[in-house]
């Protein structure tokens, strides 16, 4: 019972970083591309400034819920995926040393090449989640002692790849969204605009990567051609984007990119359950919340301790996005 507790409560930590992580990285994909002017690039910034860090805060949750509730999981997933790991590690270190240091000099060089960094650090990271999901989804190779005997390079593949397009493009969109709600006049209509142009994309992008999982995943074996609920919903939600943006009513836009990306993990977890790493070479070999998890004496502790601390940091970040929710506008004078 504790065991599926805590697969849920991981899964909610990974909906949250997507969710809040999600418009987070859109805007610093844009950064070099929105702003045409420095101040207009800080303002872009500025909007997520003072969020970014508490947004990250919810993967380092997840990743730690993961190492005390399901250290086979932990240990498989680290191993297997480490050079992708390492690498989004290095382009989240390079994007938040990019929000502090810009500011530090008045060179025009200097600014340009912080904001290209905070550009990468946030398109890398996006692009490996999505190659890391769809790798989840379709199954790595792990061997009768749950290790990983794959390389880096078996985890791309054009359905992987795919899926890292995804999810690059639903957090652009996602961003853009955020960025309309978040300033005003050219940059406004400009978030706009990307907004419209990626939408299209976004949606196509993501049809095909439904398409292939299909064929690549046996997730879907046991509901036939129709894939549930869950996931009918969020290509609703994400098709509504359009309409609700031509209407003029961001807000909503923005709303239903976010429900996208909440019931697409969703989908992830369900169609995953109980596996939490599926092996591509004996299916006897997959992780499971039962082989991969705790003894029930931690998952106890681990509860309490949860059920005691988690409301005050949700009561915490939701009093943030609170007093930060007014637009940001270039009299704004904060160094992000």
């Amino acid at each position: 019972m504790l065991e599926t507790v805590w697969f849920i409560l991981i899964a909610v930590l990974f909906i949250g970083f997507f969710f809040l992580e999600g418009f987070d990285f859109g805007v610093g994909m844009l950064t070099p591309f929105l702003g045409k002017t420095d101040t207009e690039r800080r303002v872009v910034i500025n909007t997520i400034g003072p969020f970014w860090d508490g947004n990250e805060v919810w993967l380092i949750t997840a990743g730690g819920a993961m190492f005390a509730a399901f250290p086979n999981w932990y240990a498989t997933l680290f191993s297997g995926f480490y050079m992708a790991l390492f690498l989004m590690l290095l382009a989240l270190i390079g994007r938040g040393v990019a929000f502090e240091f810009r500011s530090k000099l008045e060179s025009k060089r200097w600014r340009t090449m912080w904001d290209w960094i905070i550009c990468i650090g946030s398109l890398l990271p996006a692009l490996l989640w999505g190659v890391a999901l769809a790798n989840l989804m379709r199954g790595v190779p792990i061997d009768a002692s749950m290790n990983y005997v794959g390389s880096f390079w078996d985890l791309l593949s054009p359905y992987s790849i795919a899926a890292g397009l995804s999810m690059v493009l639903l957090f652009l969109l996602h961003g853009a969204l955020f960025l309309s709600l978040k300033t005003e006049g050219v940059l406004r209509d400009r978030a706009r605009r990307v907004a419209q142009r990626i939408g299209a994309w976004t949606s196509a992008v993501l049809l095909l990567f439904v398409v292939l999982s299909y064929f690549e995943t046996e997730m879907f074996s046991s509901q036939g051609i129709n894939p549930g609920l869950v996931p009918v919903l969020a290509g609703m939600a994400l098709l509504s984007v359009h309409f609700f943006i031509k209407a003029g009513r961001d807000g909503w836009a923005f709303i239903m990119t976010g429900a996208t990306i909440v019931l697409s993990t969703i989908t992830v977890f369900l169609l995953m359950f109980p596996n939490v790493m599926i092996s591509s070479l004996n299916p006897d070999w997959s992780l499971t919340v039962y082989n991969a998890a705790s003894n029930t004496y931690t998952l106890k502790v681990m509860t309490i301790v949860a059920a005691t601390v988690l409301p005050f940091v949700l009561a915490y970040q939701a009093w943030t996005y609170w007093v930060f929710r007014k637009r940001v506008t270039a009299q704004d004078h904060l160094d992000y």
